[in-house]
């Protein structure tokens, strides 16, 4: 039986041909790595991935499509949310127990290999999922994803770009990304009212040692009033956490680098 994309869930589901031998040529799946695909959907980059890897995780909110991913052979699906899934427990529990065995929930011997995060994100709450890995990016190797054209121009955007925004230098203090492959509405079914494109993100090595929660603050603070000079906006919460340094305030929140607000952060002063 098909089956009908769910409005609710943001369902389009990829049907490409090429574009999916792209997609997946651009992932490069090696046997023995430990991949993980958010959203599966109808299998359009699986299969062709599980036949490079041998086995392969994936997540699926769906329960009918969860259902039919459970007849692969070698293929472990985890029916939920991704927002709830714990990606730093999946790699520490790596390698998956067969189907009908309970996964482990400690630390195994073979616990340290990242984990390679893939998926045609939902666009509705591709952002959060975003954020939610960045949760857990140390225990991922890169990220291959298929989002809205508009999140990507932002996820990649330099700095002093119309697309340069608080998304842009979240992710950016954090990863090396590249856009890889446009893909056009009518490589989907039921095709979106967007254009689509895929990204591949990078864990930088040596990332600076940041206070996320008020580096994230910090930057919400810039972009709060992103047309207005940022003596209006950032100024004053700089000066609310006890900060006592130079910067120039006569700039808007997109003139200011990843470099700028990194070391902002931190020269804050610890907090009381």
């Amino acid at each position: 039986m098909k089956h009908l994309a769910k409005k609710r869930f943001g369902q389009h589901f990829l049907v490409d041909p090429a574009v999916i031998a792209d997609i997946v040529d651009a992932i490069a799946p090696v046997k023995g790595q430990r991949v993980v695909e958010i959203g599966p959907g109808l299998s359009a980059i699986t299969q062709p991935m599980m036949d490079l890897l041998g086995e392969l995780c994936v997540i699926e909110l769906d329960r009918d499509l969860a259902q039919r991913l459970r007849l692969k052979p070698h293929l472990h699906v985890i029916e939920g949310d991704v927002l709830r899934v714990d990606f730093s427990a999946l790699a520490r529990e790596w390698p998956l127990k067969p189907r009908g065995e309970a996964v482990a929930t400690g630390p195994q011997a073979s616990a340290g290999q990242r984990l390679r995060v893939v998926g045609n994100l939902p666009y509705n709450i591709s952002t959060p999922i975003l954020f939610h890995l960045l949760d857990h990016v140390e225990h991922i190797e890169d990220q291959h994803f298929m989002l809205q054209q508009e999140v990507v121009e932002r996820m990649v955007a330099p700095v002093g770009d119309t697309h340069y925004s608080r998304l842009s230098v979240m992710l950016q203090w954090r990863y090396d990304m590249e856009w890889v492959l446009k893909v056009g509405e009518q490589s989907f079914d039921p095709p979106p009212r967007v254009q689509s494109a895929v990204v591949r993100m990078k864990p930088l090595f040596e990332p600076p040692a940041l206070d996320l929660a008020r580096f994230s603050a910090l930057v919400q603070a810039a972009f709060s009033q992103r047309r207005k000079l940022l003596r209006h906006a950032l100024q004053p919460w700089l000066l609310a956490q006890g900060w006592a340094g130079d910067f120039d305030f006569k700039r808007r929140a997109q003139e200011v680098s990843v470099p700028e607000y990194v070391a902002l952060s931190l020269a804050l002063p610890p907090q009381p």
